[in-house]
């Protein structure tokens, strides 16, 4: 993904190819359909596959960051897409986390490294590094293969004096901290 709806690749040739398109959200859906062919196209799903659909600007951030993050999460099914288990989207409160601090899935934890504030992300992570053989009663089945959108509206640093701390993204965060909701799903009870 490269700024102003390009994405370059390169192809099993080696041959370097860009692609501009007409508009954000057609490079965006471009970059799902790669990441979901690279889920399907690989024999054994045993890490965390990721895509940036928007690279955001700033430093990318790491274990010890504070985030606070929309998000959307659907069960991997018959090769794609299948329903919304959890989302935030439509709610007043983003997600509030500290990478690394074990209080999410780990997938998100490992996937979510390196994205800037502003980004947005596709994750497709594996039973073994989501909810695993337990699943979540009534809303994840044991052992399944989870995608999330996942976008980066505020961050705060560990390392302080950058000047890129938790400023909002957008107009519809709420500039009063909101608590870590306990009924999202990732909470470590």
């Amino acid at each position: 993904v490269q700024p102003n709806n390009y994405s370059t690749f390169y192809d099993d040739q080696r041959q370097n190819w860009s692609i501009m398109f007409e508009s954000e959200k057609a490079a965006m859906d471009f970059s799902k359909q790669v990441c979901i062919a690279k889920c399907n196209s690989s024999p054994v799903l045993d890490s965390v596959l990721y895509q940036d659909l928007l690279l955001g600007e700033g430093q990318g951030v790491e274990g010890g960051d504070s985030l606070e993050i929309a998000y959307t999460g659907w069960l991997f099914q018959n090769n794609g897409l299948g329903q919304v288990f959890d989302s935030n989207i439509n709610k007043d409160k983003l997600l509030r986390l500290k990478l690394g601090s074990g209080k999410v899935i780990k997938g998100w934890e490992e996937g979510m490294v390196g994205m800037k504030k502003g980004g947005r992300r596709y994750l497709i992570i594996p039973p073994a590094w989501a909810y695993g053989t337990q699943g979540v009663s009534g809303r994840v089945p044991p052992d399944s293969t989870l995608v999330f959108e996942v976008e980066v509206r505020r961050v705060k640093l560990v390392k302080e004096g950058s000047g890129s701390d938790g400023q909002s993204v957008s107009s519809r965060d709420s500039p009063v901290p909101s608590p870590v909701p306990n009924s999202d799903g990732f909470s470590a009870d």
